[in-house]
This record gives structure tokens, C-alpha cells and sequence, in this order.
């Protein structure tokens, strides 16, 4: 078991160096993922702005948690891209005829997934840094946010990993991200709900973007959480758990 266990871990180091690499050959696509959601943010503080009523005198900081979840949705498209490339030539039949650990080829877009969002919010913080941001949160609490980041990141990056697994195209493989980007429009990203109509309002608020939203924004305040933080975390989970074994049973098919 040991013996297996270490050359998972190996071979895992070995996927995620190729992915990584990929990576950062092709910097378009970490650029693009960010310069997105800047140039909306941008957009939103100094256009808009004015105009929005919220909870802060600060509108870059009512802004910036919806803005990082914004990256990701657009980030995890081309996790999708690069599984489907993989597929359509025949990357995943090469290294599974090798000494490896099946999973382990997975993961490794998963973990570069990961990586490769971590770099874009860390831009966008800076960016926002620059814009105005202003947070009390103290290391324990920019941990907390990092954790359900990453716990986001990880949802959506399984979800993307059944499209990349099952379309038939490239248009395919990506087009499934764009109703998560649009999700936090439809949230209290840019606006409180309140000022939303009924029936929009009753969607805005029971959807999981705007749970992960408050729950970022309160600990990035220093204010209390309250329930939201344990709606966002079932979202989360509950979408990771059930986004994993479909990706997994699409990858056990694909390798079949």
C-alpha cells in the first residue's frame, strides 16, 4: 500500500509538472483569465459604482468577492479545454499503457487547476490593493478565505473535468462555464438582493454564489458569517462529491 501510495504521489508530480508547464508556455490563458475579470471590476468601481447603493462606502470591497469567483468559473474552461485535447489525441491511451498510476494523469489537470486560478486571484487581489481594497482580516481569516476558494476551485474544476471528458467538440468542452460566469450576476455580487424583483431575488438568494459571496465579504470585514458559511460549505461540498464521481466514471469510461 505504501509502496502504491508513493508512486501515486510521484507520478502525480510528474502530470502536474507536464500541465504546469503547458501552463506557462502558453501565458495567454492566465492572462485572458484575469484580465477579464480586472477590466470588469475596473468597469463596475469607476462607471458604475457611483450609482450602486450597498452596505460599504467602499464599492471595490462589496465587489472583489464576486469578482474572484468570476475568475475561476472562467479559469476551470480551459481545464475542460485541455482534458478534451488530451482525449481527442489519444494522450490518456499513451500514458496508461506506461508504468502509472491511471488517476494520477487526472489529478494532475486538477492540481494545475488549482495552481493556475491561485496565480489569478492573487493578480486580481493585488489589482483591487491598488483600486482602494481595504481588509481587516487577519491571517486566520485570509486562510478561511483561501480554504473556501480552493474548495471552490475544486468544484468546479470536477464539474469542468465531465465536460472536458464527455464533449465532442472543443466549443463544447468550454461552453459549459458560461452560465457559471453568469451566476454571480445573479447573485449579491455586484448588488444586494434586495434591490432585486421577487422572483429573481428568490433565485439570487438560494443559489450558492451568493452564499460563498457573504461568507468572503463578512470575513474580509471582520463581520460575523452567520449560516452562510455553512451554505457555502455544503454547496461546495455537496457539488465536489457529486461532480467527482461523475468525472471519475467519464474517465473510467474513456480509459475502458
Amino acid at each position: 500500500m505504501e509502496t502504491i501510495k508513493k508512486h501515486f504521489f510521484s507520478d502525480l508530480g510528474v502530470m502536474l509538472g507536464r500541465s504546469m508547464r503547458h501552463i506557462f508556455r502558453s501565458m495567454d490563458t492566465i492572462i485572458t483569465v484575469t484580465i477579464m475579470p480586472i477590466a470588469m471590476m475596473m468597469l463596475f468601481v469607476y462607471v458604475f459604482g457611483g450609482a450602486i447603493q450597498t452596505s460599504t462606502d467602499n464599492y471595490v470591497n462589496y465587489l472583489l468577492p464576486g469578482i474572484m469567483l468570476i475568475a475561476i468559473a472562467s479559469g476551470i474552461s480551459y481545464t475542460s479545454y485541455r482534458l478534451f485535447i488530451d482525449k481527442q489525441r489519444g494522450i490518456f491511451e499513451r500514458f496508461h499503457s506506461m508504468p502509472i498510476a491511471r488517476s494520477a494523469v487526472l489529478w494532475g489537470h486538477v492540481l494545475t487547476s488549482l495552481v493556475s486560478n491561485a496565480i489569478s486571484v492573487v493578480v486580481i487581489i493585488l489589482v483591487a490593493l491598488i483600486m482602494g481594497f481595504r481588509s481587516s482580516a487577519g491571517i486566520l481569516s485570509w486562510l478561511a478565505v483561501a480554504g473556501i476558494l480552493t474548495l471552490f476551485t475544486l468544484a468546479l474544476t470536477w464539474v469542468a473535468a465531465i465536460a472536458g471528458l464527455s464533449a465532442k467538440s472543443v466549443d463544447g468542452a468550454s461552453a459549459f462555464s458560461y452560465p457559471l460566469i453568469f451566476l454571480p450576476f445573479i447573485s449579491s455580487a455586484f448588488v444586494p438582493t434586495k434591490t432585486m424583483q421577487p422572483v429573481v431575488r428568490a433565485f439570487a438568494e438560494n443559489q450558492p454564489v451568493t452564499s460563498i459571496v457573504e461568507t468572503i465579504r463578512a470575513i474580509l470585514s471582520g463581520q460575523p458569517v452567520g449560516n452562510n458559511i455553512w451554505i457555502a460549505l455544503a454547496w461546495c461540498l455537496g457539488i465536489l462529491v457529486v461532480a467527482h464521481l461523475l468525472a471519475m466514471r467519464a474517465y473510467r469510461r474513456n480509459a475502458a
